[in-house]
């Protein structure tokens, strides 16, 4: 084939693509669903009484691949406990710089303390802002669970939490309120 055809089979692959129609999503406005596996922004998980999963293991940090994760664990004591085990994350920090979301510090979880969401919406126009505190990771609090520090549900130890095999008592509602209210 002569060199001097080869510019006009260049231009019949842009006319043939001219004319084809434009394939527009419409992001911010329509969003689509995720997929059931996708990897987002983490969450450190509740009991349902509104204690805290993480025990402050550190087992994720040394699971990360990236480096990405922090966490300095602390003692639980009968006045303050945040967690039902010995120790709980007193600060954990996540560094999504770094976060390559792999997934390795959810394998390495023993008390399925930490999961990823479906939230992907993570740019900020500030650095500073992309490393998330304990607050910012905590699950929020639904009906019923009551803030730590806390005691455990009366009648259960350690082993019942973390099998998930304890009942919230209605006598433990929230403090807020009349008792009328909390029943």
């Amino acid at each position: 084939m002569p060199s001097f055809l080869d510019p006009i089979a260049g231009f019949g692959v842009t006319f043939t693509t001219m004319f084809r129609k434009v394939t527009t999503e419409e992001y911010p406005e329509e969003r689509k669903p995720m997929m059931p596996r996708f990897h987002g922004r983490h969450v450190l998980n509740r009991y349902s009484d509104g204690l805290e999963r993480c025990i402050g293991c550190e087992l994720c940090a040394w699971a990360c691949p990236a480096d990405a994760i922090y966490v300095e664990g602390a003692a639980n004591t009968d006045e303050e406990r945040f967690s039902p085990g010995e120790r709980y994350g007193r600060v954990y920090q996540i560094n999504y710089l770094r976060c390559i979301f792999c997934g390795m510090c959810l394998e390495a979880c023993p008390t399925r303390a930490l999961t990823m969401s479906h939230e992907y919406e993570l740019a900020d126009n500030n650095r500073a802002d992309l490393i998330f505190e304990k607050q910012d990771l905590l699950a929020p609090m639904s009906s019923g669970m009551v803030a730590p520090p806390h005691a455990m549900a009366s009648g259960t130890t350690e082993q019942n939490y973390y099998a998930g095999e304890f009942d919230r008592p209605e006598d433990s509602a929230a403090p807020t309120g009349t008792a009328e209210e909390s029943r």
